[in-house]
């Protein structure tokens, strides 16, 4: 049975009849999105037990649809919102990262009320490119995003020092910094040191590498008083954690991996001190065993102790 099968095999949360309103606001009714959006119920970033569980959907505006070996798994946008809706309806889930395209979606199939909004600001260095490492920003802003209401922006910062077009990565994070702090809007960075090899892009996923490749990120932009960081769970976090004060949340990781091992990793890491929650995308949204409210509510109660 496949994956569609299963997440569809129990109710749907999204009938045919939203997606056909979906499909006809977006045809005749654009200024719906911004009623949308302003309408939503918003929460705080922070609240409660202090925790968050962010579901991530950037992945498409990458080019990167692939999930283990189907290479086009996230193609189907209508299964990709039912996941998406699916996760949301979850206790314990705060919130989704996505590119506009996403967040206007879900925002106008109304289940962002109550949860936190991160804007992804994606990047120009597609997957696969001769021009990978030039990573400018390709979805929002952050002007884009204060007017939008989201909550929090997110963007990646790739460190390559072989690299020419590194620097103009670094001074375009460090602009986005500068203005998060100055808009009072929370900006997740999440940083690597990466390299050529054979002819494709790499990440170091030492603890050494991601060590060095905090205290770049954490130094970027005239103010740090806004920035997280977004960091995968790797050998010694303890060590890692180690090297910076910034509130922290952790990559989901490899979707291929075991799930137990990767449930393992992230119940270790989510104890240290500084690490304040997951953000995870096809891990759970496209589990191996097809079960997404399942996989959803195993990482919900490693983050929230439920």
């Amino acid at each position: 049975m496949s994956t569609a099968d299963l997440v569809h095999r129990a109710e749907r949360i999204i009938g045919d009849a939203a997606f056909a309103r979906l499909r006809q606001q977006r045809h005749t009714e654009p200024n719906a999105v911004r009623y949308a959006l302003d309408a939503r119920r918003h929460r705080p970033l922070v609240r409660g037990d202090g925790r968050l569980f962010i579901v991530a959907a950037d992945h498409p505006a990458r080019g990167a649809l692939g999930v283990r070996q189907n290479g086009m798994a996230m193609a189907d946008r209508y299964d990709l919102l039912e996941r998406l809706a699916l996760a949301l309806s979850r206790p314990g889930v705060d919130g989704v990262l996505g590119t506009p395209d996403i967040i206007e979606d879900l925002a106008l199939l109304g289940v962002l009320d109550d949860k936190i909004v991160v804007g992804s600001m994606n990047r120009g260095g597609l997957r696969g490119s001769v021009f990978e490492m030039d990573d400018r920003y390709t979805g929002y802003d952050v002007p884009s995003m204060v007017r939008s209401g989201v909550d929090a922006g997110k963007l990646l910062v790739r460190v390559n020092l072989e690299d020419a077009a590194t620097v103009r990565t670094l001074e375009k994070t460090a602009d986005a910094v500068t203005a998060s702090a100055e808009s009072g809007l929370p900006i997740m960075l999440e940083p690597f040191m990466s390299r050529w090899q054979d002819g494709k892009i790499v990440n170091d996923l030492t603890p050494d590498a991601v060590i060095n490749s905090v205290a770049i990120a954490a130094g970027l932009g005239t103010s740090s008083a806004y920035t997280w960081l977004k960091l995968p769970v790797v050998d010694d976090m303890e060590r890692v954690m180690a090297a910076t004060t910034l509130p922290t949340l952790l990559l989901g990781g490899d979707a291929d991996g075991s799930p137990d091992q990767t449930y393992a990793s992230w119940q270790t890491a989510l104890g240290l001190p500084g690490v304040h929650g997951l953000v995870v995308g096809r891990t759970l949204l496209y589990p191996q065993d097809g079960d997404v409210a399942q996989a959803v509510d195993i990482a919900a109660a490693l983050v929230h102790g439920r």
